[in-house]
């Protein structure tokens, strides 16, 4: 049952509003709980939408947070396929889409961000998709049979992680990046470049350097996408993977502070009263950015966010200082991320890439503030430690795969 006010709601059934909710019960809180999402569906895991999910290694069920009956249990309300439109800070009221409303005693936005839209014509085509709901999922899945060539706007993981299941669905891809190398605003070039010859090797059609002018049509569908200099690339699907815009208008319009995302402090709270923003679309001074205010798209993020949130709710403020990790599976390869490598001045390699199995530590100032290990679990697990600690440790030290990160902490 549907009620008119609820001492938390939640907006966004994400990673982030679903931990929120569970976390709030964690903690003892025995006030009413509403999730409000604008999907049908329960709370359910993103990431393996570009992986297990399109590639038809895992049913819809197993990407589920958790089952109906979790959220029964524990009384809370899902509120399924209704937008927010607007939010009144003052009477603490939510309007959806629908012209109904909803009051709230304090409010946790956790909306994430929609995917950001080509602007170029043809954008909106049928067969041009974007791979960010279950929705958008399955409409790739729904033309795959009727698709030979996949042209991919986007050299982010989302668009390489989707080149890698489309090639293994046996798609002719061709990836397109506008950048000189993928990758490029979240890692150094030497990952770029073995994820450029790993993608290649498998055949996919990855160029980098170039422009979409359009999206070509053909009897009201995609049919190729127009480069800069004229040439036409063929394509039977197109997926356009170029980042997201955070979904914070309705906060915004409201008076919150932000612009790309919405500013919280410490303990998620934005500038509005008994307001709270998590995840995605939650700008936030990270002192892993050397202290600069960043949206951090993570599952890592949003759960630990969720968790800053829950505690001040309760009673119970603890800043958020989470270390950031993040991870990516391409092909036979896993990549796992520790730290931020923003405003890195110096690489160390280590071990070979034409191995399949190395780490790359990222170091500003001497200290070591990121790594990117590739098939290398125990450099990830060990290496945490040097991030968080901004060791600064010899670069042939570092290098020397015969020394176990582990160790190189103890004498920093």
């Amino acid at each position: 049952m549907i009620s008119n006010f609820y001492d938390v709601v939640i907006v966004g059934a994400g990673h982030g509003g679903a931990q929120a909710a569970v976390m709030l019960r964690q903690l003892g809180f025995e006030g009413t709980i509403a999730v409000v999402g604008d999907e049908p569906e329960l709370p359910y895991e993103r990431p393996p939408l570009s992986k297990e999910y399109l590639a038809g290694e895992k049913i819809f069920e197993r990407l589920l947070i958790r089952p109906a009956a979790f959220w029964t249990e524990r009384k809370v309300g899902m509120i399924l396929n209704t937008q927010v439109t607007a939010v009144d800070p003052a009477a603490k009221r939510l309007t959806f889409a629908s012209g109904g409303s909803l009051e709230y005693g304090a409010l946790v936005w956790a909306t994430g961000g929609s995917p950001r839209k080509l602007i170029c014509s043809g954008h909106d085509l049928p067969g041009v998709h974007a791979v960010r709901t279950r929705a958008d999922v399955v409409k790739v899945m729904d033309e795959l049979a009727i698709c030979s060539q996949v042209v991919v706007i986007g050299g982010g993981y989302i668009g390489l992680e989707a080149a890698a299941v489309l090639t293994k669905l046996g798609k002719k891809v061709v990836l397109l990046e506008a950048l000189d190398r993928v990758l490029a605003r979240v890692a150094g070039s030497e990952l770029s470049a073995f994820y450029e010859a790993e993608h290649r090797a498998h055949g996919v059609d990855l160029r980098t350097g170039v422009k979409v002018d359009c999206i070509e049509e053909r009897d009201g569908r995609a049919c190729g996408v127009r480069l800069e200099g004229r040439e036409v690339v063929p394509a039977d699907m197109v997926i356009v993977g170029i980042g997201i815009v955070p979904a914070v208008q309705p906060l915004i319009e409201a008076g919150a502070e932000g612009g790309n995302g919405v500013l919280v402090d410490e303990y998620c709270r934005t500038s509005l009263p008994d307001v709270y923003a998590i995840g995605d679309c939650a700008a936030h001074a990270n002192a892993f950015a050397d202290s600069a205010t960043i949206r951090l798209e993570s599952v890592q993020n949003a759960n630990d966010q969720a968790s800053t949130a829950a505690k001040a709710i309760t009673g119970n403020p603890e800043p958020y200082k989470a270390t950031p990790w993040f991870w990516s599976n391409q092909y036979d390869l896993k990549l796992q991320t520790v730290g931020l490598s923003t405003g890195f001045d110096q690489t160390v390699v280590r071990g070979d890439p034409a191995n399949r199995s190395f780490s790359i530590v990222y170091l500003r100032n001497g200290q070591v503030i990121a790594l990117d290990c590739v098939n290398a679990v125990k450099d990830y697990v060990q290496g945490r430690q040097l991030v968080e600690t901004r060791a600064r440790i010899d670069s042939a030290l570092l290098a020397d795969i015969a020394k176990p990160l582990k160790e190189l902490s103890k004498v920093c």
